[in-house]
């Protein structure tokens, strides 16, 4: 695939993306995820070969460059969606807009960005390994010259997804915690000093916090995301002999 194919296929696969699909963004991910691996092994998604020929680097790579894609779109929208849900009263924000306008007023343009090196630290390595698991699952659960089936996409997208969450939780709680800072919270000076100080005041298991819940959530979610994918990459983009 040239590199303008590639660069004009992640352009489109960001298109739709508005509130709910970043607040729910792996579809999304996997689309960007497919250009780039494409890219990435000079090869075709539609051939069955396809496969065959990545590399878990090239793999990873791909996984990578969508988890960056992301964070540049998404991250003004998820300190949104953290601050909306972290406040106490409704007086400070409104509504999304609204929530907008005060940080833009208050912060400046680098306000919505609040947290974003959590953010990268946390997306850019975890959809590399987000998609590295399901990968191997996937091929280790189908037969040789067979296509994946269905039970082996829902179990390689389900463990995908409950990695990527033991993995990216620690920073996600720092992620939340820098997001709120500019909101009346606790004041950080970055990364690294939130860490120091939530490692000190309350020790390494404040890093875990909500991850059983979000594994529980992710196994489903990321099985039926996978099977969904899978399934419109079929229908859109028959194999090629």
């Amino acid at each position: 695939m040239p590199f303008l194919e590639f660069v004009a296929g992640s352009i489109s696969a960001l298109k739709p993306v508005n509130v709910s699909s970043c607040l729910n963004h792996a579809y999304d991910g996997t689309m960007l995820y497919s250009n780039a691996l494409d890219y990435l092994s000079q090869s075709d998604r539609r051939l069955t070969s396809h496969r065959k020929q990545v590399s878990s680097l090239q793999v990873f790579t791909a996984g990578c460059f969508s988890g960056m894609v992301q964070v540049l779109v998404c991250a003004p929208i998820d300190l949104v969606k953290v601050r909306l849900q972290g406040q106490t009263t409704a007086k400070r924000y409104r509504r999304p807009i609204h929530c907008v306008a005060v940080i833009l007023q208050q912060e400046g343009v680098r306000g919505l960005y609040r947290g974003g090196a959590a953010l990268a630290l946390r997306d850019v390595p975890c959809y590399g390994l987000y998609f590295l698991p399901y990968e191997l699952i996937r091929k280790a659960l189908t037969e040789t010259g067979e296509e994946p089936g269905t039970f082996a996409i829902l179990m390689a997208g389900g463990v995908a997804g409950v990695v990527t969450w033991a993995c990216a939780t620690p920073m996600d709680v720092v992620k939340a915690r820098l997001q709120m800072s500019g909101a009346g919270g606790q004041q950080y000076s970055g990364v690294l000093h939130c860490m120091r100080v939530s490692l000190k005041e309350e020790g390494v298991r404040v890093f875990f916090k909500g991850l059983l819940l979000n594994s529980v959530r992710a196994f489903p979610v990321n099985a039926v995301t996978f099977l969904t994918y899978e399934s419109l990459l079929k229908s859109f983009c028959p194999s090629g002999k």
